[in-house]
Order: C-alpha cells, then structure tokens, then sequence
C-alpha cells in the first residue's frame, strides 16, 4: 500500500511538474494574443495532467512485461510514506497559522480590501476605507472583489493552497501556484476593465493607492500585491487594448485542447497495471446453450 502511494504520488508530481515547465513560458504570449482571462486557463494544464496521473493506469495484455518506472523496497516506501505526511500536516498547519494571522488583522482593521472565505466568500475592508479611498474609488474596489467571487476565485485558491500542502515537497507547485494567483489578479483586473473600459485610470490610481502588504492570505482573494513587480504588471497591463470576441473564444478553445492533451498524456504514460483478465470467447454462449437446452427437456 505504502509502494502505491509513493508510486502515484511521485508519478502525479512528475507530470504536473512537465505541464508546469511548459506553461511558465506560454503565459505571457498567451496574455498578448487571448487576454488575461484566457491566459488564466492554462493552469488547467497542470491540474489535468496531475489529475490524469491519479486515474486507474492502463492494464497491460497477458504476458506482456509491465514496465516497472518505479522500483523501491517496502520499507523505504514506508518511510518516504511517513516523511510525505508528517510535511503534509506541517504544511497544513503553517496554512492554518498564516490564515489566523490575516484574519486577526482584518477584525482589527488592519487588512483588506481582500475577499475571505471559501464557502461563504466575503469582502472585507480597512478600518480607514471610507476615508482613504472616494466613492468612485470603492466602486471600483467593490467591482474588482465582486468580480472574484463571480469567478470562484477564493475556492480556486482554497484548492491550490491544499495542492501545495500535498505536494509540499515540490518546488514547482509552489512556484505554479505564485504565478497563477498573479495571473488571477490579472485576469480579473481584465474582467472589471472589460465592464468599465472608462475608468482605467482611476483603477490604476485605486490600484497604486491601495496599500501594499507582504502578508500572505491563503484562502482568499488580496486586492493588493506581494511586491512591486507584480503591481507594476498589473497597471501596465491596463492600457493595453482587449481581444476580440473571436480571439478570446479561439484562446479558450485551444485551453481546452491543450488541457485535454496534458491530460490524456499524462494517462498514456504511467506505468501499467496488472494484466487483464483472459475470458475466452465461447464461455458465455456455451453456458446459455446448455441453460436453454435443460430448460427444454420435458
């Protein structure tokens, strides 16, 4: 049992690290040709790949030599067993700590504006919001936050905070998952343009005039970033024009192809599973015959 988990967690973490290596560099090109919010769906790559590296493997013909990718003894596998979930419960509880340190600051009026909560997703302010930012400036806070929970954005980060405490051993989860929180920040910065294509220039003043806080929230959405480099991203994105109709659709078409490869590719390539039973063709009729002939006799 202890091999098996190993096994599959190693092949899951080898696939979704292949899909992560290609996405890293297509994420800008895709950004420019398909817009932020298309760009987005590449994470689905890794995601389908991982997942698709879960499925029941292929079982191969009998007599055929299974390929063995992965060879280790039982006792080692129990302790690489052990290790994975002892990090795994640090991981969660270091996502635990960071949460009720956030949420301690937000009821202090310290934090925010942010959406929190997975289940029930809610906008949370500073204590200084009604003063430090004018009314046309709240609305568009309240449309970009509003915009988060239209997209699912806190469940979306919910489930990547629990792949990085799984995979907590992977340093390319964890750099996954800091770039896809910042092409989410992009592509709901694109969505709110997209519906307020008037004011990019006060939500590049809202943007720069919200408070920049290292403070990680893990189960939800920050409206401002971890450092200025991101932000500077994120501003510039604003002046630049968005895609059609025609290309957006295209993008998200090709998204989907790709993750369905990244998927099917993944699945392709496991090691396989135990042989197929052999049935012979002429067991079933010659049973039903005999069933049908001693059901005619008088």
């Amino acid at each position: 049992m202890a091999t098996e988990v190993i096994v599959h967690l190693g092949f899951c973490n080898l696939a979704a690290g292949l899909a992560i290596l290609l996405v890293l560099p297509l994420r800008r090109p895709a950004r420019a040709l398909f817009g932020a919010e298309t760009a987005y769906l590449l994470w689905l790559l890794p995601l389908a790949a991982g997942l698709a590296a879960l499925l029941p493997p292929r079982a191969v013909e009998p007599g055929a030599a299974a390929a063995h990718r992965f060879m280790m003894s039982g006792d080692h596998a129990v302790i690489l067993e052990r290790l994975w979930a002892v990090g795994a419960m640090l991981a969660l509880a270091l996502l635990a700590w960071s949460q009720a340190r956030f949420m301690a600051r937000a009821r202090s009026g310290e934090a925010g504006p942010a959406v929190v909560g997975v289940f029930n997703p809610r906008m949370i302010v500073p204590r200084d919001y009604q003063t430090r930012f004018t009314d046309a400036e709240r609305a568009v806070i309240r449309a970009h936050e509003r915009a988060h929970i239209e997209r699912q954005d806190p469940r979306a980060n919910a489930a990547m905070a629990l792949i990085q405490c799984l995979a907590w051993f992977n340093p390319l989860v964890h750099l996954a998952v800091r770039e896809a929180r910042l092409d989410q920040e992009l592509a709901c910065d694109a969505r709110v343009i997209g519906r307020l294509s008037r004011a990019r220039g006060l939500y590049a003043r809202t943007l720069l005039k919200t408070q920049l806080d290292a403070r990680v929230l893990p189960l939800g959405c920050h409206w401002p970033a971890a450092t200025p480099h991101p932000l500077e991203e994120r501003v510039a994105m604003l002046a630049r024009p968005q895609p059609s109709l025609h290309r957006t659709a295209m993008g998200g078409a090709l998204m989907a192809a790709m993750s369905l490869s990244a998927g099917a590719g993944a699945w392709s390539t496991q090691p396989e599973g135990p042989p197929r039973p052999v049935v012979s063709p002429v067991k079933w009729p010659v049973v039903i015959y005999t069933r049908i002939s001693l059901a005619s006799e008088p």
